[in-house]
């Protein structure tokens, strides 16, 4: 690969959290690019032992003795804060510091990359987008907050000028990059504890679909909240994608297998290809719509492009099917918004003949939970029965107005099954009592609750990260 990354002459670099899901790619990116990486973390995974192994200098743990004079630059995220000791002893030497966002920018303009961002499925999106160019050889590089099936990994270092990057909207991250083509999937409430409001949320979508260089392209979902706000000064083209023929490139002829759904994908009144999808459920058709109009842009083939997608393999933590368990099969999603939530479940219902749906959820985040509250109450409708586990705080320090009892109680009231669990131990042993053969277990949150899952088959996958890192 030639070199593509210019940083101002530095040559070594820094990272503060290497382990992330995100961060860890970045520093093989870097190292691969000739720039000597050193990253510092307080857990030791399998991602930082890959990097150890990949002649990476791993610190552990967070420390100011990791921080020597003879580094030019040190990355961290939006999550470090001022009083981190090797933040505060990079000031104190003097030593330029860049937060992960901007610095991705800085790497971004030596390729054309393209951004996928929604408020719902960027990973799985960014990795289709990521296989369809990688089975049509352009050779891409690659940057996903989760870890593909196909090789299990969370970036790729390609040779091409093609840079293919999950765009995440929180911290306004997604503002630093100027994508050739700039994927948005949905719009929903999100993230409000950042953005405080939609109106706001909205204009920040419309900021990113506005750094879309002016040559390049702006795939949108038709009726997407705020559409007609965030293209109407575009310079770019604007195609936009659906299940309905006002959409530009839309499904036609849907049908569904074992929850999967195929479909021929049309422009206009044009037959483009017949995709028959890998994975279930309504909301991959519109991911897959989505990654098949930007490969269009790019060139590739209508049918090379439904090939591809026809062989999908995915991501992990979304509708993965981890094994079976005396007959119960057993699926881990990373669902934690009510509206992931009612489509997980809503393709686990299409997929199921007989026996019951059992939902093990994990609310991620106390703000979320609060700010969408009611919405989470009704999102379980598809659940034969759901039982809570307590909230996954993230960045966030404990709240007590919120908690999974509470979450509990409202579905009750509301005709659900529910049951709060208060650890692990606890959710694996009633687990065990109430699933009969036949039955489907869905592991579902943004934290930790696949231990859960992996615990019952005897896996011990629990060391790799799979999510974001906010």
């Amino acid at each position: 690969m030639r070199e593509r990354i210019s940083l101002d002459n530095a040559k070594k670099i820094h990272f503060i959290g290497i382990g992330g899901i995100s961060m860890s790619g970045l520093a093989e990116i870097l190292q691969r690019d000739g720039y000597e990486v050193s990253g510092s973390d307080d857990v030791l995974t399998e991602i930082t032992e890959r990097l150890d192994r990949l002649g990476i200098k791993i610190f552990h743990p967070n420390a100011a003795e990791n921080i020597s004079r003879g580094i030019d630059l040190v990355v961290y995220t939006a999550a470090v804060k001022a009083d981190n000791p090797e933040f505060r002893a990079a000031l104190e030497m003097g030593i330029e510091l860049i937060e992960r966002a901007p610095f991705i920018g800085k790497i971004l303009h030596g390729y054309e990359p393209i951004c996928i961002a929604g408020s719902h499925g960027k990973t799985t999106t960014t990795s289709m987008v990521a296989e369809v160019l990688l089975a049509a050889r352009h050779d891409p590089t690659i940057s996903i907050g989760g870890h593909m099936n196909r090789g299990g990994l969370n970036y790729r270092i390609g040779g091409s000028k093609y840079f293919v990057l999950e765009s995440c909207e929180f911290s306004n991250s997604f503002h630093h990059w100027h994508p050739h083509i700039g994927i948005i999937l949905n719009i929903d409430a999100d993230h409000l504890d950042f953005f405080g409001n939609m109106k706001n949320l909205i204009e920040a979508f419309g900021k990113f679909a506005g750094n879309i260089r002016p040559e390049g392209a702006l795939v949108i979902q038709a009726g997407v909240q705020g559409i007609d706000e965030i293209t109407k000064k575009l310079k770019c083209d604007i195609i936009t994608f659906g299940l309905k023929n006002n959409s530009k490139i839309y499904a036609d002829k849907i049908k569904y297998e074992n929850g999967n759904p195929s479909f021929d994908v049309m422009d206009g009144e044009k037959f483009l290809a017949h995709v028959s999808l890998p994975l279930p459920g309504e909301y991959n058709m519109l991911n897959a719509l989505a990654a098949f109009a930007a490969a269009l842009l790019l060139g590739i083939p209508p049918n090379e492009i439904a090939d591809a997608l026809c062989n999908i393999k995915g991501t992990k933590r979304r509708f993965e099917h981890k094994g079976m368990y005396n007959g119960i099969e057993i699926i881990d999603d990373y669902a934690h918004h009510p509206t992931e939530i009612i489509s997980c479940l809503a393709a686990a219902r299409q997929k199921m003949d007989s026996g019951r749906i059992v939902c093990l959820f994990q609310p991620h985040t106390y703000t979320r939970t609060r700010n969408l509250f009611d919405e989470t109450v009704k999102s379980f409708s598809d659940a034969d029965k759901i039982v809570l586990l307590p909230i996954y705080a993230a960045r966030e320090p404990y709240d007590p107005t919120v908690s999974s009892e509470m979450l509990a109680e409202e579905i009750i009231k509301i005709g659900g099954d529910a049951i709060f669990i208060k650890n692990f131990d606890e959710a694996e042993c009633y687990l065990k009592k109430i699933l009969c053969s036949g039955d489907l277990l869905i592991t579902m949150g943004a934290g930790d609750v696949f231990r859960v899952g992996d615990k019952m088959l005897g896996s011990d996958l629990s060391t790799l990260s799979t999510g974001c890192e906010h």
